[in-house]
């Protein structure tokens, strides 16, 4: 079978500028991840050997030259030395253990040293969900001359209704291909027509320099899992917006607040951070209530909150995109991330739901042991973790049971 990923950068910003943040204050830290299907997936026979072999492959992408001068004139926020651990990094198929058990259920665990193990996690995930689809037959189904005509449409609607949208869908695309032609599909119809709305970026580095778009990006969950399970989850908010700050100095400002929902991040969000940071992202519980909150957080501070950014991304498709512009307009300066619907929106064939989350931390290689750690957001189905950590952090908070 041919090999899925063939690029360094194709993979989503924040994988990279997550791991240059860990490096910089989280060197010797080590994780474990793991690998969840939320709609428990039955996967064909032979597929764990395959994803095993693509892992294997990706010990031979590297990073090339051109995808560094790409990236130091579109990212002027990342630190010069960070090109010369990307230079020498390698996959290492070594950090990842796959295995399928007789009923078709996928296992996949990463284990390592955080800055090696961090940019595995989008390449797996884009993986595991074309490989699905070649495996399954599926991938004949795929459409892509209607891909690229909905797609058009999608950034017509988009762009006339007044939303600032990029693509966020690496992760859970239906294969690259269909990544890039929604891309160059919305990007053809954006640079032909002009409106009150516009086409952002993407958060594939790789596409973004195919087509010149801006990379696109956010901090992610894993930071603020990790440090809330080194030093407990009241404060790990406020120790991640420090390390964010530490490392980028005001650049990359949009923080990602729900990972211990709404209630324990207003506690930690203060007046400074407020002030620093540009905006914030929603990505679970209600858009509109979760908007609600942020615009009665950034009164309370005396900020008028239609000068920060809000990013909505949270299983978005244009409909919902629309109805929150509508809503958001003139109340802050809304934007959207949008994915799955952009990448895998194929006739007669279901976009998988999966992810990888962090799930254990030890602070440095020398500690005997790994301290659990687990993600809550806004909505119970979002909750990963094992149940006794997921217990035990929303008794910590004082959450509801």
């Amino acid at each position: 079978m041919r090999q899925i990923i063939n690029h360094f950068t194709d993979d989503d910003l924040y994988k990279f500028t997550m791991c240059c943040a860990v490096i910089d204050n989280y060197p010797r830290t080590q994780v474990k991840y793991r690998f969840i299907d939320r709609n428990g997936t039955v996967y064909p026979p032979g597929f764990a050997d395959e994803l095993r072999r693509q892992i294997e492959l990706l010990e031979n992408v590297r990073i090339t030259e051109d995808e560094i001068d790409f990236m130091r004139r579109r990212c002027t926020y990342i630190p010069d030395w960070f090109y010369s651990y990307l230079r020498g990094f390698r996959y290492d198929r070594r950090r990842v253990a796959v295995s399928q058990d007789a009923d078709g259920r996928l296992d996949v665990r990463f284990t390592g040293n955080w800055s090696e193990t961090i940019l595995l996690e989008v390449k797996v995930l884009a993986i595991i969900s074309e490989l699905y689809y070649i495996m399954t037959g599926q991938a004949d189904k795929l459409d892509y001359d209607a891909c690229y005509k909905k797609s058009r449409d999608k950034a017509r609607r988009l762009v006339s209704a007044g939303c600032m949208f990029s693509d966020f869908g690496t992760r859970r695309r239906a294969s690259f291909r269909a990544q890039d032609t929604a891309v160059r599909a919305m990007k053809e119809y954006c640079d032909t027509t002009r409106g009150p709305g516009r086409l952002t970026g993407t958060s594939n580095v790789y596409l973004a320099m195919k087509y010149g778009l801006t990379p696109t990006g956010t901090m992610a969950h894993e930071l603020v899992c990790a440090i809330a399970g080194m030093y407990g989850p009241q404060m790990a908010n406020n120790l991640a917006m420090e390390t964010w700050a530490h490392t980028y100095r005001g650049a990359l400002g949009t923080f990602l607040y729900d990972t211990y929902g709404w209630q324990i991040f207003s506690l930690n969000f203060s007046e400074d951070y407020a002030n620093m940071f540009k905006g914030l992202r929603v990505d679970s519980g209600d858009n509109f209530e979760q908007l609600d909150k942020i615009i009665d957080k950034y009164r309370s501070l005396n900020i008028d909150p239609r000068t920060k950014q809000v990013v909505f991304s949270n299983g978005l498709n244009v409909d919902s995109t629309i109805a929150i512009q509508q809503y958001a307009r003139d109340r802050c300066l809304p934007s959207f991330g949008i994915g799955t619907h952009f990448t895998n929106d194929f006739d007669g064939v279901r976009p998988l739901n999966i992810v990888i989350k962090l799930v254990e931390v030890k602070i440095t290689e020398s500690w005997p042991f790994f301290l659990t750690t687990c993600k809550l957001s806004e909505d119970h189905g979002k909750y990963t973790g094992d149940p006794a950590t997921v217990q035990r952090f929303l008794q910590t908070l004082h959450l509801p049971q």
